[in-house]
Parts: structure tokens; C-alpha cells; sequence
């Protein structure tokens, strides 16, 4: 978990219960609007991509790449997850 991780789980959680998002959309807004992140539309994508492997984010369309937060990715951002509970088997 990094703060391109955090960034984008804390976007979702700013947006409307259940909104579902891409990748290119969660970078326009943390990159161009908000200047959160200096990272590419790339990294994004990838980090969203990890994010699902760990169970925070949820692929809801395999064909657009649309995603949305689950349950599992609040209870990391409210702290009653801690990182090292994330970790992937190959880690």
C-alpha cells in the first residue's frame, strides 16, 4: 500500500455511496483537479488494478474497466484493517 493507494481508495470514499468509476476518471480527478498525485494515468490503472487483487476495489465491468469501492477498502481506510492484513501471497 502506497499514497497513490490511498489517494484513490480516499476519492471513492468521497464520492456517492456505490458510484463506479475508471481509472482515467480517478486520475483526471487526483491528478489534473485536485493535484493530489504527480502520478501517470498508468500507475493509476495499475495501482486500481492491485487494489482489486486486494480486495478494496471491486471490477464491476471486466469490458470498461469500471470499479467501486467495497466494503473491505473502507474498513481499511477507517482503520479497522491495517496494511499489513493486505498483503498478497507473493509479497
Amino acid at each position: 500500500m502506497n499514497e497513490v493507494d490511498d489517494a484513490i481508495l480516499e476519492f471513492f470514499v468521497d464520492q456517492d455511496d456505490g458510484l463506479v468509476l475508471s481509472p482515467a476518471l480517478i486520475w483526471f480527478n487526483l491528478h489534473d483537479r485536485l493535484s493530489v498525485i504527480e502520478k501517470s494515468h498508468e500507475t493509476v490503472a495499475r495501482r486500481m488494478r492491485n487494489l482489486e487483487k486486494r480486495g478494496l476495489l471491486e471490477k464491476v465491468d471486466e469490458n470498461r474497466g469500471y470499479y467501486a469501492m467495497t466494503r473491505k477498502g473502507r474498513d481499511y481506510l477507517s482503520g479497522e484493517l491495517d496494511a499489513d492484513d493486505l498483503r498478497l501471497d507473493d509479497e
